[in-house]
């Protein structure tokens, strides 16, 4: 048997950081098994379901690395596929027709919610005589569901789980207007596919046991099950926008990289030992469903900072440059040139061991280019006596060969002239240099610069 998996998001926003989450657990055990990922988009809610969503999750996923073996299916487009199987269903005996009114069943609602139960269709129409049907009443098609005895699926996560039959009630499978209800066209859909595990989150958990139950009435093989729970902020409760951004491509803009991103999802609700720095080739290798956990995982956004700055830290100079040249042209309105990219690159090795996002990583590359705006606490560190300092302190630099050793020992012998502790002077140079307090190695900026950019900037300081 080849194992295929899908991750089937519904477009009616952007892509949750927790169900990319349950995308990369698919892709993982797909790869894993030397099976098929598969990509099903959900748009059945025509009100809800917009193209820019649809976008918005093939770029988030795309931008991780997730890329489905085969074209993505449409549900909408299938309609027609599913309406066939609840007629079919029909045929069996398996279904029938309801005609049950609004207020009919609003009074079903209100009876359970009277005795404290949940709300529920009570079978009205489940053995009626189809002869009495209402004149002039388009009909649902209901699921015959089970009465007796108990169902048990052998979840892959959560182990054994147990439903009695009779706390499932007749669900829809086909509204009145002949439209498909989701419940109908997942087990459709998963057929049609081929899936042979479902991945997905735990909330979907009491779903499984009625379309358990379809996929019998049909005389289809039954998928196997793994329920993930789901992913809690660092306060215990539901990930929300409250604990910050939830969405995979607010986490883009931010600064993270995709590589740092699915190993940090990887490590939240899975585990391989002690590892927490996990290539994608060993996360291949290592992936199994039996790594999931069944409690919630929580999200720390210090700790994904922390791996983020060791991704970006053991990245390619080259590939960081691209990473953050947009940005640096957009603060400059302009584009850099092939010298101030050298500069950049020249850089680089002091930059990325600072930043813990690739946006601080271009607000702090800029200074290659140009120096920083100065904030009122650069500003502060020019004061008169300090100007002065600089002046005199202007040739000595002109003279020198201006290697990293060079400037170092003419800046420790002018702050001894001057009666100044090295600090004292390099916080105004600083400034001078960088348009800000906070740099990489001064004497590394300057080397990098160049002898002609830094005494200039130095002057247009004075």
């Amino acid at each position: 048997m080849t194992v295929r998996v899908r991750f089937a998001p519904s477009p009616t926003g952007y892509l949750h950081i927790g169900s990319a989450r349950t995308a990369l657990f698919n892709y993982l055990f797909a790869k894993h098994m030397g099976g098929k990922y598969l990509l099903r988009i959900e748009d059945t809610d025509r009100e809800r379901s917009t193209p820019e969503a649809v976008d918005a999750i093939f770029s988030s996923l795309n931008w991780l690395g997730i890329k489905a073996d085969e074209e993505p299916v449409f549900q909408y487009a299938r309609a027609g596929r599913h309406a066939e199987v609840a007629h079919e269903l029909l045929k069996r005996g398996h279904a029938y027709y309801c005609y049950c009114s609004p207020e009919e069943l609003q009074a079903m609602r209100d009876e359970a919610a009277a005795n404290k139960l949940p709300p529920r269709y009570n079978g009205l129409w489940r053995d009626r005589d189809q002869a009495s049907a209402p004149q002039g009443v388009k009909p649902v098609i209901r699921f015959k569901s089970p009465q007796d005895g108990s169902l048990t699926i052998n979840d892959k996560v959560q182990g054994p789980v147990t439903v009695q039959n009779a706390q499932l009630d007749d669900m829809v499978l086909l509204r009145a207007d002949g439209s498909p209800t989701y419940m109908l066209s997942v087990v459709v859909d998963d057929h049609d596919m081929g899936i042979t595990h479902i991945i997905r989150g735990d909330d979907h958990l009491t779903n499984a046991f009625r379309q358990h139950h379809i996929y019998e009435a049909m005389g289809w093989s039954v998928p196997e099950f793994a329920h993930i729970p789901l992913i809690h902020g660092m306060d215990g409760a539901k990930l929300s926008k409250r604990h910050g951004a939830t969405s995979a491509d607010v986490y883009r803009d931010l600064g993270y990289l995709p590589e740092a991103m699915k190993n940090y999802l990887l490590r939240l609700g899975w585990g391989h030992g002690d590892d927490e720095i996990i290539t994608a080739e060993q996360a291949i290798e290592w992936f199994t469903l039996e790594g999931i956990g069944r409690s919630p995982a929580r999200f720390d956004t210090v700790k994904l900072n922390n791996l983020n700055g060791h991704y970006i830290r053991h990245s390619n100079d080259h590939y960081l440059l691209e990473l953050i040249k947009p940005s640096v042209e957009k603060q400059l309105g302009q584009p850099i040139s092939s010298r101030q990219e050298n500069l950049i690159l020249k850089g680089m090795p002091g930059l990325k061991e600072r930043a813990k996002t690739i946006v601080e990583l271009s607000d702090s590359a800029i200074i290659y280019v140009h120096p920083l705006t100065r904030d009122e606490k650069a500003q502060a560190a020019l004061t008169p006596e300090n100007q002065a300092h600089l002046k005199n302190l202007l040739p000595k630099l002109e003279a020198c060969d201006f290697n990293h050793d060079a400037i170092e020992t003419v800046l420790r012998s002018a702050a001894e002239e001057f009666g100044l502790k090295l600090g004292q002077l390099a916080a105004p140079l600083r400034v001078a240099i960088t348009g800000s307090t906070v740099s990489p190695s001064l004497f590394e900026v300057m080397s990098i610069l160049g002898k002609e950019e830094s005494c200039e900037r130095i002057e247009n300081i004075l």
